[in-house]
């Protein structure tokens, strides 16, 4: 369906306006430290030895005085099995490279944010082309877009104007991203979000 073109040069000048919503900050991450020598509450362990080597099931003073010998420490790293699993190790060391894995991983996680980009009833075919690409790059960086179509004043009585608006997006984004929300109505404005496709490596 062919787009209303604006009615004057004022609505060609008309800025576009780009809402990018943030959710709540997340706290960081701790690392949980394991119980370690005297704080190992079995009685009996699996032990692992310090080159890695399957000990076997052994008394937890055996696993201590082992640890001692190598002047390292005895860390309960399976807590949960029947016996604990632990193994002999430097746990400085050890609880540091943890800390810097996890510190890492978060560096390497994408915050999704929501971006909004607005339109009108009346946008014309070079605005929305425009708009469009900025939409396209939003995707691209992995966040989520609400195309929003505003109405004013009588431009109320042709809200079909705003959904056909929307399905022209949809169809015209098939490339980059999918439907997160269908097209919906909310008082002055009908919205749609979509999230980048898994698949796109861009």
């Amino acid at each position: 369906m062919p787009f209303l073109l604006a009615k004057n040069e004022s609505e060609l000048r008309r800025p576009i306006i780009i809402r990018i919503r943030k959710g709540k900050a997340k706290l960081k991450p701790t690392v949980s430290k394991e119980r370690i020598n005297r704080e190992i509450k079995a009685d009996s362990i699996r032990l692992i030895d310090e080159a890695g080597n399957q000990v076997g099931i052994v008394s937890l003073m055996d696993g201590l005085s082992r640890a001692k010998a190598v002047e390292m420490d005895l860390v309960e790293i399976s807590p949960t099995a029947k016996p604990p699993v632990c193994k002999i190790l430097d746990f400085g060391k050890y609880h540091y490279q943890k800390e810097r894995s996890m510190r890492e991983s978060r560096k390497n996680q994408h915050i999704v944010l929501t971006k909004e980009i607005k339109f009108g009833p009346l946008t014309d075919e070079h605005d929305y082309q425009f708009k469009l690409k900025n939409a396209i790059k939003f995707l691209q960086a992995k966040d989520k877009v609400r195309f929003t179509v505003r109405f004013k004043g009588r431009q109320l009585a042709n809200k079909q104007l705003g959904f056909d608006l929307l399905e022209k997006i949809k169809t015209d984004m098939t490339e980059y991203a999918k439907v997160d929300q269908a097209p919906s109505n909310e008082g002055r404005v009908v919205y749609m979000v979509m999230s980048p496709l898994t698949n796109k490596n861009s």
